[in-house]
């Protein structure tokens, strides 16, 4: 048991050794969370306060929840008869499938329903618009979608939706079609998972019971992501802090939530605390990754937000290097700088793929990798497709899903006619047709069609019958073999120019099936029915499906979003585009609470460099086609001047009437100098002010010229002011000064 709590913290020791009480861990970045979680249910169980069976451990990503399992499998060894294995480990969607397979009947499901991964969902949702011949403009497919994930994150069905005008009315309609649909395909979407299992749970005494009574620990990782809906099925196994309920180890950072936009509500880690009597509040501010200066401005940055729970970060490996901030004339200018800086790492034995650029908004990456390319740097964009999302992955899954289940019309209109095998477009709209009016699937309706649909359909419907029978006594990864090679997808890739590459792909997913069977344990119900295992492995694939796959092997920088770098962290991270509209984005400027988001997203930013942290923008930007005229973000003002070192080019601009002409002036190597902060270089254009410039007036406060008009006392000059907007103001009268 020593060794279980050696080289814990205080207040990790603490977090693991609390007695069966609700809890709420606050964790700062890089302070040790999934060694304090993973511990935490090693300690209990080790103790005999619970059997592994008794431990619901709830992650948001597979990645999380596989090294999680990783590290009990140490921790509790199997000679101990306490199993690893036992503890039900995994993420939302996957604990939900789980419950759901156990109580499908209770449900409303059948054994091997399908899950939609969203780009099935999609795939639906548009069939049912062409189906109901309903005009895709006014209802775009993906709004759509939007709108339903949304009320089910709520909690609603549709005759709970409120609806106030036609349009909503109509979408409510649709809704209501679309789960029909659903239904009648046997699928289930991501939602609809936790839903429904919601849904089950609530209304069905004996399960909910029995759940609550064999969960006595749940333990909930990055509980800020947590929606409404799932912070209600978390109280629901809990009994809602009754007496005698399970207990909520709840770990998380209201510094970091940043994921509003997909329904996360930070509010859920206030309310849990109010609303459970939460005695135990521990805060984890001991960070094992950053320098101190990288610390102290992340915490200076995030101070500035009110509703926060309150923590502050600190290291004993001392201040470490400045943070340096440049200011570019262009965004050009800017990426060439990071260019340089990274060559300079590289040269000093930093690997590249130890370095991440990132960015507020994926457009900004345009400049960044033209320059890497340019300069023959490696690099790698973070969040490209990933192997489940590949074309032709995608297509040996729709077969693969028709065999698990032929009323699947998602998988059906995918792959009827791929490889191309003679089924046109007028053949399937005769088939949908016919399927609304028998109120059936596409597979079912088949037989029913005369003619020449009939025929050519008919074919497609016997290779798949003609699968399934061949594949019912196959192994799982002999089956997915039979089925690639059967289908034709093979031979339709082994001509295709991108072949080779696609071919690996569907050898590769015979891996992923060899390696599911490995490593899953299946029940002797699952073992004994045909096809079940298949709809395992497709149900995993569906949730996989949001997990990236890097390429193995290869030294290349790290492009991405702020918001793709959560939970990563990099011995060198620059941050571009840190500009007022940019970051924080425009959108969330007048709102309170949308900019107190942009701040934490500053600082999860902030907090992914380990050693060095590189912060810039640029006087003017190109994007969407358009140069604008930028103010440098509020956040580096927030951070105190004794961290950074501010770096500018020594030179000028070669203007005509205030405009930059040609090229900006490019700075030899090594021609930058350090000072406090950028000075503004005035010109004599506009009574010694000039289009870019950033000024000061006393009204409105700082501000950046972007236009002008007139000469002499009629001159004037258009400003954006940022949260004051656009003004147009007379020099004559206006006593601006240089900021």
């Amino acid at each position: 048991m020593s060794d279980l709590l050696a080289n814990l913290n205080a207040e990790q020791l603490q977090a693991v050794t609390l007695p069966p009480q609700h809890a709420l861990i606050l964790a700062g970045a890089g302070s040790g969370k999934t060694r304090v979680l993973t511990t935490r249910i090693a300690w209990l169980v080790q103790t005999g306060q619970v059997d592994p069976q008794g431990v619901l451990a709830v992650t948001f990503t597979n990645k999380a929840a596989k090294e999680m399992l990783a590290r009990l499998s140490t921790m509790l060894p199997l000679a101990s008869g306490r199993s690893a294995r036992s503890i039900w480990v995994g993420t939302f969607h996957g604990l939900c499938n789980r419950l759901l397979r156990a109580h499908h009947r209770d449900a409303g499901l059948p054994r091997l329903f399908q899950i939609l991964d969203s780009a099935d969902q999609l795939a639906a949702i548009k069939r049912l618009l062409k189906t109901l011949n309903i005009d895709d403009e006014k209802f775009p497919p993906r709004d759509l979608q939007h709108f339903i994930n949304a009320q089910k994150e709520a909690g609603l069905r549709p005759h709970a939706v409120e609806a106030w005008d036609d349009y909503t009315r109509r979408r409510v309609e649709l809704y209501t079609e679309y789960e029909a649909q659903c239904q009648r395909e046997s699928v289930v979407d991501f939602a609809e998972l936790l839903l429904r299992t919601f849904e089950l749970m609530e209304r069905n005494e004996p399960i909910r019971k029995h759940y609550q009574r064999r969960f006595r620990h749940i333990l909930v990782d990055e509980f800020q992501d947590t929606n409404r809906l799932q912070y209600r099925w978390l109280k629901l196994l809990a009994d809602n802090g009754k007496e005698g309920g399970g207990c909520l180890f709840c770990v998380g950072d209201d510094d970091q939530s940043i994921y509003r936009f997909r329904g996360a509500e930070v509010g859920n880690m206030r309310d849990f605390e109010r609303e459970f009597k939460v005695r135990n509040v521990i805060r984890l501010e001991q960070n094992y990754r950053s320098y101190g200066n990288i610390l102290d401005a992340a915490n200076a940055i995030i101070v500035n937000n009110s509703a926060r729970l309150g923590k502050n970060l600190w290291t004993d490996r001392g201040g470490g290097e400045p943070i340096r901030i440049y200011e570019a004339f262009t965004d050009a200018d800017e990426a060439r700088w990071v260019v340089e800086e990274i060559q300079t790492l590289v040269r000093d034995g930093t690997s590249r793929s130890d370095i991440a650029l990132l960015y507020r908004s994926n457009a900004q990456s345009r400049v960044l990798e033209h320059q890497l390319f340019s300069a023959g740097i490696p690099y790698r964009v973070y969040g490209g497709l990933r192997f489940f999302e590949r074309q032709e992955v995608k297509h040996a899954l729709a077969y693969l899903r028709l065999i698990a289940n032929p009323d699947d019309d998602t998988a059906f209109a995918r792959v009827v006619n791929f490889p191309t095998r003679g089924i046109g477009a007028r053949s399937v709209e005769v088939l949908q047709d016919a399927a609304r009016t028998w109120n059936a699937s596409l597979y079912s309706t088949v037989p029913h069609l005369s003619g020449k649909p009939g025929m050519v359909l008919a074919q497609f419907v016997r290779l798949v019958e003609d699968m399934r029978r061949d594949t019912r006594s196959l192994p799982l990864p002999e089956l997915v073999d039979h089925v690639l090679e059967v289908s034709g997808l093979r031979s339709h890739y082994k001509v295709d120019k991108e072949g080779q590459d696609r071919l690996e792909n569907l050898d590769e997913l015979i891996n992923a099936a060899s390696n599911f069977l490995a490593e899953s344990a299946q029940d002797a119900e699952a073992l004994a029915e045909p096809h079940a295992l298949l709809a395992d492995f497709l149900a995993h694939a569906s949730l996989e499906a949001g997990d990236h796959q890097a390429d193995a092997g290869q030294d290349a920088v790290q492009l991405m979003t702020v918001h793709a770098a959560k939970g990563l962290e990099f011995d060198a991270v620059f941050l571009s585009g840190l500009e007022e509209g940019l970051f924080p984005h425009e959108n969330s400027i007048l709102e309170n609470e949308g900019l107190e988001e942009e701040r934490r997203l500053m600082y999860v930013a902030v907090t992914r460099a380990r050693e060095r942290l590189y912060l810039s923008f640029a006087q003017s930007r190109m994007l969407h086609g358009q140069t604008r005229y930028n103010l440098r973000s509020r956040f580096l003002e927030e951070i105190p001047e004794g961290l950074t070192k501010w770096l500018s080019v020594q030179g000028s601009r070669t203007r005509v009437g205030g405009m930059g002409v040609g090229g900006y002036f490019q700075p030899a190597k090594g021609a930058f100098s350090t000072k406090k902060k950028p000075e503004a270089v005035v010109s004599r254009d506009l009574g010694g002010f000039r289009i870019g410039q950033t000024v000061r007036h006393a009204r409105f406060g700082q501000g950046v010229i972007v236009s002008a008009e007139g000469g002499g006392a009629d001159a004037r000059v258009q400003i954006n002011f940022g949260p004051a907007g656009l003004k147009w103001l007379l020099l004559s009268v206006a006593k601006l000064e240089a900021a």
